[in-house]
């Protein structure tokens, strides 16, 4: 451990050691300067210029010491003291790290304001002989010459505690790779992996793939009627919602006849009017895990690029001020909070741009709602809301502005008042000599925009999918004319309508991250590499923007259910991050952590390595020889997922890209149309016949054709398909051959 401020003893020294004690302080009186280290080269720009003359800036280029790769790393016997090893590409940085530390005065070590950044400080120090005499830590949320400034004049001391929860953290994820990842080769094939998050994410989707598959639809109708008060004032809707006092049970079109022969000998009066207001409140600013929902549901970015192009935007842009400039606060936090200042600044722009009345009378106040948030960070949101996207738009990639747009916006109308709706409902009373039936009709109208003026919040879809919510709401319009309870109605139409209950959605990247950190699987700086790591080792693919698992994923999922209960436990995994946050706390200490979960997990290794049975996945072999030798070929899995091969490998290295039919002829030449990826990982459609036919599709081609001129439909969304050819719309429903659950 690194004590900072630890001077030593001269008292009892020999003459020699006196003499060294001379020449080391002749060395100190030498130094100059200060020298501040960072991760990255550009955020080592963007301070270097604000600090100025007398500083020296140096990038690490992130962490310089870690596990060797090649071993566990890990004393189990003694303490599960780590093995840390400078990598052979970082010798070099670490190196010239260490003669630039030994000539300064003082050493900054200006790392991220997180568990990582911590942890990287401390083997800074390590790794390059700092002397924790000499070495300061700052921390600031926010690159901007007014914070740098801040955090300089404050250094702190290094935060040990810290520093233990992410190294229990590495402890734990490596004793858990190297312990299940070479079980997994020997039992099922070669490049897999597990991981203590990883595995956990992964069995949610394969989980939720399973509740789609055993999903039965169940029929149900709804009906809604056309009335109007007096032969001239506009018809409106309303549904109905019980008969004779009870909902209504309409489980087929046979149920629904006679309802609908009653109704049309009903007579209908308004049975009551309720006016009211309603408020909407705006979301708070952005966290790691909104900021990624909302840019994967927004823009399309998986978690990955969102974290990058937060990243550069977080380390700095260069504007007109001839100086990089960050523009966004640090993007891995799972706070609401923003800073008074942040607040005082948003709410000036806010009279200012949408006037006095679009405040709230006092500034809002989030709390996180999620399991185990560090409420001292802050949220993410523009480093200062004057820079208007419109304003830095010329500095910006078309990424950096798309998501620098995104953050300021919801950072802003999270600042204003809450939008006010009137709203107005209408129960209608329809009686024959057998039966009273209620029916409901709601409008909601917009008198107070509020902050929706900046920015409308997009949920992910509601409902339970069973058909209760769409027997309970109401049809909701713009406006409803103007009735009174015991006018009578006239009856204009009945509109009845089949439906189906659905599954529930497939997990999409932002929805599987939601889930994670309600859940408390994961912290923000771990989302976007689960993610990424479960696509890379081929356990999910993406369909659009869909995540389903591969069979290999379900494979694995299996294994470790029936072998290590507790890895894919999602209650489990959700308190070993508990325990991590009271390490970070000081409540803990890691190796106490670390030995309560190590003692029972090898127990549990080496009884699976005797009793896991192999599930040795054979690759599929094809019905056509190669071209290069005749020897069958076959499907192979590699790092980029299927690929087609010889089975005469390695003396025949032939090779193609395997291509992902889905049973759907190409609209210009026939052809089998196949899933296909960009070269930034994209998924979309194509002919297998490209490059002599370049139709593509981003959406998926279904089979059935167009029910009004036969052309090639295309998923739009769960319920609808669209024609490429007429553009026209048709309900999935209707569809006249079974396609594909498109969540």
């Amino acid at each position: 451990m690194v004590r900072m401020g630890r001077t030593p003893a001269h008292e009892g020294m020999t003459p020699p050691v006196v003499e060294r004690t001379k020449r080391a302080s002749a060395r100190e009186a030498k130094r100059r300067g200060k020298l501040v280290i960072v991760e990255s080269p550009a955020k080592a720009r963007t301070i270097g210029r604000y600090l100025g003359k007398g500083y020296t800036v140096r990038a690490s280029v992130g962490h310089v010491r870690d596990l060797l790769r090649s071993q566990l790393s890990v004393d189990v016997d003694n303490g599960f003291v780590p093995k840390y090893r400078v990598p052979n590409e970082k010798r070099q940085v670490v190196k010239a790290l260490t003669a630039e530390a030994a000539k300064a005065e003082e050493v900054y070590l200006a790392t991220d304001p997180d568990r990582e950044g911590e942890a990287i400080a401390w083997h800074l120090i390590e790794a390059a002989q700092i002397d924790p005499a000499r070495a300061r830590r700052v921390s600031f949320h926010e690159i901007t010459k007014e914070a740098v400034h801040e955090a300089f004049e404050h250094p702190r001391p290094l935060d040990l505690h810290l520093v233990d929860a992410q190294q229990g953290r590495r402890v734990l994820d490596r004793l858990v790779g190297y312990n299940l990842s070479p079980l997994l080769w020997s039992k099922v094939r070669s490049r897999l992996s597990a991981g203590r998050v990883q595995s956990a994410a992964l069995r949610m989707v394969v989980d939720r793939e399973r509740e789609v598959q055993k999903f039965v639809p169940v029929e149900y109708w709804t009906i809604d009627a056309g009335l109007q008060s007096g032969p001239h004032p506009p018809a409106f809707r309303a549904r109905l919602t019980r008969i004779d006092g009870v909902a209504p049970s309409l489980p087929s079109q046979a149920a629904v006849d006679p309802v609908l022969d009653d109704l049309r000998r009903a007579t209908f009066q308004v049975a009551a009017v309720k006016r009211g207001s309603r408020m909407r409140r705006p979301s708070p600013p952005f966290t790691t895990s909104t900021l990624q929902q909302d840019a994967s549901r927004r823009l399309s970015y998986t978690a990955r690029k969102t974290m990058a192009v937060a990243q550069q935007l977080y380390e700095g842009v260069d504007l007109d001020e001839h100086e990089p400039v960050g523009l966004i606060t640090y993007m891995r936090t799972d706070s609401p909070q923003v800073s008074a200042q942040a607040q005082a600044e948003a709410r000036q722009l806010i009279a200012e741009r949408y006037g006095p009345q679009a405040l709230p009378d006092e500034p809002p106040v989030y709390k996180a709602r999620t399991r185990g948030a560090q409420e001292a960070h802050e949220a993410i949101r523009p480093t200062s809301v004057a820079r208007e996207p419109k304003q830095v738009a010329g500095y910006l990639t078309a990424d950096q502005l798309k998501l620098y747009t995104l953050v300021w916006k919801r950072f802003v109308a999270s600042q204003m008042r809450p939008a006010e709706y009137d709203t107005m409902t209408v129960e209608v009373e329809g009686t024959t000599p057998e039966h009273t039936y209620t029916l409901r009709a709601s409008a909601s109208t917009l008198r107070v925009p509020g902050y929706l003026e900046v920015y409308e919040d997009r949920s992910n879809g509601s409902g339970n999918g069973n058909g209760d919510e769409a027997l309970e709401a109401e049809p909701v319009v713009g406006a409803l004319p103007e009735v009174d309870a015991g006018e009578r109605l006239t009856l204009v139409d009945l509109a009845p309508e089949q439906h189906f209950t659905e599954p529930p959605p497939r997990y999409s990247e932002a929805t599987l991250v939601k889930a994670m950190e309600e859940l408390g699987i994961g912290r923000p700086s771990t989302f976007a590499p689960t993610l990424s790591t479960l696509q890379a080792r081929h356990y999910v693919r993406r369909e659009g923007r869909t995540l389903i698992p591969t069979e290999i994923g379900e494979v694995v999922t299996d294994l470790l259910v029936d072998h290590f209960p507790e890895i894919v436990d999602l209650g489990f995994t959700a308190r070993m991050e508990e325990e991590l946050d009271e390490v970070a706390d000081g409540e803990l200490g890691w190796v106490d952590v670390v030995r309560g979960f190590y003692i029972p997990f090898a127990e549990q290794v080496e009884v699976a390595k005797r009793d896991m049975p192999e599930v040795k996945t054979e690759p599929e072999m094809l019905d056509r020889p190669c071209p290069t030798c005749g020897k069958p070929l076959l499907v192979r899995i590699g790092r980029f997922g299927k690929f087609i091969g010889c089975s005469d490998f390695p003396t025949c290295r032939y090779t193609e890209p395997w291509l992902e039919k889905i049973g759907v002829r190409c609209p210009k030449d026939g052809g089998d149309l196949v899933a296909r990826r960009t070269r930034k990982g994209r998924g979309f459609y194509g002919c297998a016949n490209y490059p002599n036919c370049d139709f593509t599709s981003w959406k998926r081609p279904l089979a059935a054709p167009c029910p009004k001129c036969g052309g090639l439909l295309v998923a739009d969304n769960r319920e609808h398909a669209v024609c490429l050819a007429c553009q026209e719309r048709t309900r999935m429903a209707e569809l006249p051959t079974a396609e594909p659950d498109m969540a």
